[in-house]
């Protein structure tokens, strides 16, 4: 009875994604308790995030690939709807109008245009994928530059760039032109002088730090400087699990959430973070995998944008630690505390498995 209802749970679960993201979250849990300075209250909490994260790739994984092709519209168009919302109702937070109130909690919408926008462009450009021509890719962009505006309005410059790379991952899969996107980044690079000006204070602020952290080492570089110290101070072997003076003494700011692969690069070296790298390219490399044997052209362009995404999550968050990046507030996906963007990442992973599992029945 035991193994027929443990056949069942797992029935459409790929156990490699699991192990390898199992293994990621227990690493997690350990880096964010001494991040934390051991405040078991905030590792219980991610417990319970991490667990209804996983109840959520499950039940996505159990979606058969035709229901997740019908609800690509309707679930672009809810959150499209949200980020209005947002622009009338939202609350302010810190300076960033980004959170919608339920009276019970509160939700931000543009965590869930992370996977409506790749959703909805793979749904779009599968459905005319025997006449695709250029017009179907300026509706494309289209689709994906109105949620990107309303997201940069807010300001929330990490999840607009996060969502932006997620359209363009489909863009690029669907087969839009080398022309057209060396065009397109020409129009971009000529439109830095503008850019710039529309940009916030605080946004060039770090694009000024990144440059030259020692400029404002109380400020806006604070932040580069410290975890830059952290990751040097880790050395070959690290300082060991809860030993990181930067974060155990307080230096390092932000260090349960965007900066947290500093606390794990201080307290276990050189040797932990090539374990870590190691996992994340296995976790990328089985995306890879299952995006190339998917069946249809839609599962195809989702499997592999889904991917590519997360595989920006852990390019940016590293980046931005190491300074090599701007700080824009971006996760390190699996570790990093926070309940919205794990349950955005794993539901990514379960429509991973739901690709790979249901593969079968649609090439029958």
């Amino acid at each position: 009875m035991a193994r027929s209802v443990a056949s069942y749970i797992s029935r459409h679960l790929d156990r490699q994604l699991l192990m390898l993201i199992t293994v990621v979250l227990i690493i997690g849990l350990l880096t964010l308790h001494s991040a934390s300075g051991g405040n078991t209250a905030r590792t219980l909490s991610q417990v319970a995030n991490i667990l209804v994260a996983l109840v959520v790739m499950w039940v996505v994984a159990n979606v058969p690939l035709h229901y997740l092709s019908r609800i690509a519209l309707p679930v672009y168009v809810f959150g499209l709807l949200m980020l209005i919302g947002v622009e009338f109702f939202g609350e302010v937070v810190n300076g960033a109008q980004r959170w919608l109130s339920l009276g019970f909690t509160r939700i931000q919408p543009s965590e869930l245009m992370k996977i409506a926008v790749p959703l909805m462009l793979a749904w779009y450009f599968d459905r005319y994928e025997s006449v695709l021509r250029s017009s179907n890719f300026l509706v494309g962009i289209i689709l994906l530059v109105v949620p990107v505006f309303f997201i940069a309005k807010q300001p929330d410059l990490g999840t607009a760039i996060l969502v932006a790379v997620a359209g363009i991952y489909v863009l690029f899969l669907a087969g839009l032109s080398l022309r057209l996107i060396i065009f397109s980044l020409a129009i971009a690079i000529g439109s830095v002088p503008f850019i710039w000006s529309t940009l916030h204070g605080y946004q060039r602020q770090r694009i000024l730090t990144l440059i030259d952290p020692s400029t404002d080492p109380l400020g806006s570089g604070y932040h580069i400087i410290q975890s830059s110290i952290a990751l040097g101070s880790g050395g070959l072997m690290g300082k060991g699990w809860l030993n990181g003076t930067q974060s155990q003494l307080d230096f390092l700011p932000e260090r349960t959430t965007d900066f947290i692969f500093a606390v794990f690069a201080e307290e276990f070296g050189l040797l932990g973070n090539l374990v870590l790298m190691f996992l994340f390219i296995a976790i990328i490399g089985r995306g890879l995998v299952i995006a190339a044997n998917a069946p249809t052209l839609f599962t195809r362009l989702l499997a592999g944008a889904i991917t590519l995404i997360f595989f920006t999550y852990v390019f940016v968050n590293i980046g931005m630690v190491s300074g090599i990046l701007p700080v824009v507030g971006v996760p390190l996906p699996l570790i990093s505390y926070g309940g919205t963007s794990l349950v955005t990442i794993l539901f990514g992973i379960g429509i991973l498995m739901s690709i790979q599992t249901h593969r079968r029945l649609v090439q029958t």
